[in-house]
């Protein structure tokens, strides 16, 4: 007669934490997504730290000079075109993500006739544009931001 173990068996987490980074089989749209959350969370640290600094005008003059002279650097300057890419890229995503989630770019619903064709490549056409967009506006900003100033 068999026995049966009565322990619960764990699978390996194989992937680790580079899972969390895997496209896998939906490929582009999960690689915005993760994108979208990094800017998201980026957007979020800078406005943390802007309540911060612009706080720091209450303690008074002598505070507040001294806070904005430690954020007037080079570095600075590049990490706030860096947030304007992250709002830019998050902008972008996000009125695709809310068009799709509407259904207003899935188009009209085919018969499944053999090859079947899969609702997410009837949108990556959108996709892409919003994305070339993205960029669009992050190069106009690049050249405002560099070449302007």
């Amino acid at each position: 007669m068999k026995t049966v173990s009565l322990e619960k068996r764990t699978l390996p987490h194989r992937l680790g934490i580079g899972g969390w980074a895997y496209g896998g089989r939906y490929g582009l749209e999960r690689y915005l997504f993760i994108l979208h959350r990094i800017a998201g969370l980026s957007i979020l640290l800078y406005f943390i730290l802007h309540i911060f600094i612009t706080g720091q005008k209450i303690n008074g003059k002598q505070a507040w000079d001294a806070v904005m002279g430690s954020v007037g650097g080079t570095w600075f300057y590049i990490g706030e075109y860096l947030l304007f890419v992250a709002v830019a890229f998050h902008a972008m995503n996000g009125i695709r993500l809310i068009l799709s989630e509407f259904g207003w770019i899935l188009g009209k619903p085919k018969r499944p006739i053999y090859p079947y064709q899969s609702a997410n490549m009837r949108i990556r056409v959108f996709t892409w544009i919003m994305m070339i967009l993205a960029v669009i506006i992050m190069a106009v900003g690049g050249f405002d931001f560099f070449l302007m100033h």
